[in-house]
This record gives C-alpha cells, sequence and structure tokens, in this order.
C-alpha cells in the first residue's frame, strides 16, 4: 500500500511542497495524521492535517504537502511567528475569499451541509455581508468602537447565562450544578467588567499584539532571508516582503497608532465583502443547477 509518508522526503531536501495525486495513494493517512481545524486559507482545500512539521492539504484531486518551521503543538508561538505571519494570513485569506468569489474553487459547495437553507437565505445573506462590509470601510470606528464596548462584552455575557442555564436541570426542575453555576455567574460578571473598560486600554491591548506579532514575523522572516534562498524554500521573495511590510506596519503602530487600526478594520470589511460575494457566487451556482428562480429565493 502506498501512503502519503512515502513522499515526504523530498521536504527535506530542499522542496518545499509535495503534490500527490490522490489516485496515486491507496492509504493515505494513517492515525498519526490529526485534522487541523486553524489554517492559512489555501483556495481549493476541503480539510487539513498535520503529523508534526508536517502539513497536508487535501483538494478534491491532490494531497499538498509541506514541512512547517515548527510544531504548532509543540511550538504555538514560534509556529504563529514564523510559519503564519499576520500579514500572510491576511493576504492568504483575501486570495482564497476572492478565488471563490469568481468560482474556481468548489470547497463551500462541497462542505455545505444544507443546500436548502442556502439556497433559500444565501443570497440575501450575502447582501447584507456586502453592506456590513462597506460600512465597516465607511466607519471603521464606528464599528472598532461597537465591537469591543458591545458586542464582546454582550457575548461573555450570553456565554455566562448559557453555563448557568446547563447548571440547572430544567425537566423536571430539581437539581443544579453549582460548579456550572458558579463559572457562568463569573463569566457574566467578566462580561461586565468587560463593557466597562475604558476604550483606551482595548487599544493598548491589541496595538501590543499586532505590534508583537508583526516585529516578530519580521525578525524571524528578515533573519531567514539575510541566509539566501536556501534558507527559505517556501519563497524567498514572497517572504522577504512579508517581512518588510511586518516590519512597517510594527513600526507605524508607534508613530500612527490610530491610523493601524483603522487599516485593520477596513481590512476586515473587505475580507467580509469577499466572503458576501463568495456566498452569493455559491448561491447562485445552486441555483443554477437546482433551477429556482432569485424569486422563489428572496421568499
Amino acid at each position: 500500500m502506498t501512503k502519503i509518508d512515502d513522499y515526504l522526503d523530498q521536504l527535506h531536501h530542499g522542496v518545499w511542497e509535495v503534490v500527490i495525486p490522490k489516485d496515486d495513494v491507496t492509504d493515505p493517512l494513517s492515525d498519526e495524521w490529526k485534522r487541523s481545524p486553524i489554517n492559512i486559507p489555501t483556495p481549493g482545500t476541503l480539510a487539513s492535517y498535520r503529523k508534526g512539521q508536517y502539513h497536508v492539504h487535501e483538494t478534491k484531486n491532490e494531497w499538498r504537502v509541506h514541512l512547517d518551521r515548527y510544531d504548532p503543538k509543540v511550538h504555538p508561538t514560534l509556529h504563529l511567528i514564523d510559519d503564519a505571519p499576520l500579514f500572510l494570513m491576511i493576504f492568504d485569506t483575501m486570495v482564497m475569499l476572492f478565488s471563490e468569489a469568481r468560482g474556481r474553487s468548489n470547497t463551500i459547495e462541497n462542505k455545505m451541509k444544507d443546500q436548502q437553507t442556502l439556497l433559500k437565505n444565501g443570497f440575501s445573506f450575502g447582501i447584507f455581508l456586502l453592506f456590513l462590509g462597506s460600512t465597516f470601510i465607511i466607519s471603521p470606528t464606528f464599528y472598532y468602537y461597537g465591537i469591543f464596548q458591545v458586542f464582546l462584552p454582550f457575548v461573555v455575557i450570553i456565554i455566562g447565562f448559557v453555563f448557568i442555564g446547563r447548571g440547572i436541570s430544567w425537566h423536571p426542575l430539581q437539581s443544579a450544578e453549582p460548579k456550572k453555576i458558579v463559572k457562568g455567574g463569573a463569566i457574566i460578571l467578566i462580561g461586565l467588567v468587560l463593557s466597562a473598560f475604558p476604550i483606551m486600554i482595548w487599544n493598548v491591548i491589541l496595538l501590543s499584539v499586532l505590534c508583537i506579532w508583526m516585529l516578530s514575523s519580521a525578525i524571524l522572516l528578515l533573519n531567514r532571508v539575510r541566509k539566501g534562498k536556501s534558507a527559505v524554500i517556501e519563497g524567498f521573495y514572497s517572504r522577504f516582503a512579508i517581512a518588510v511590510v511586518s516590519l512597517l506596519l510594527a513600526i507605524g503602530v508607534f508613530i500612527i497608532p490610530g491610523e493601524i487600526l483603522t487599516l485593520f478594520m477596513m481590512i476586515s470589511g473587505v475580507i467580509i465583502i469577499l466572503i458576501g460575494c463568495t456566498v452569493i457566487g455559491t448561491t447562485l451556482k445552486l441555483r443554477s443547477r437546482s433551477h429556482i428562480s432569485p424569486k422563489n429565493m428572496l421568499s
């Protein structure tokens, strides 16, 4: 039997990614491969799996394997800084969404568990996302305040009530689980405290995280670039560009912090718009295959 593992030796000899046709593999994944729920978005990816530093993306017809510099389970911080710098994550997310919005990938369609729901509500939801993303771009400050002083505390408080609800036996109303009720109460208290946080504290927290992440990524990537192309097999010029942009943004945190926060809110708006385009595009494809008219979609 042929496994993915039989093709991995090339990754230790200067090859960035090994592409394996599914027809060439009879027994692809052993138990050592664990599904990875969080990854840098990649067009056409159906699922992602990891085994140590090995990372495989499953597409419709291929297994695409690369070797991360750091195992995220062993070195999560270094993996985030070097293998997944913030600017790379943003850029790849936008590329993937743009690709799917143009119909180059059927990933969302394959993953959709209930296509009928998408057919009935997808178009309206996509239009809503287009509107929401546009308002993010037009009024980034308004949404920034809303997220951190209203939305985030509200979500935390709701989670607290959910914990309390799970700690009470409702049918019939008999016993209760004090630990869950106490935990729920503590979470609600945290939510109330968060709602009272001055926006300046949120600014400091967010800017600190962004600065540390981008500056660390820039330093590590520039250090690898300094050693030559052989040390950056995943793409010398792309990683150099990411390092420079990350460094400039990290410096910008100290010089123009308000503008940096505004920029990231606007980038969030662009991503929301691309998601809306993807939803609308997928809905239209499903509609054409199901012969459903636009009037029925909006009814």
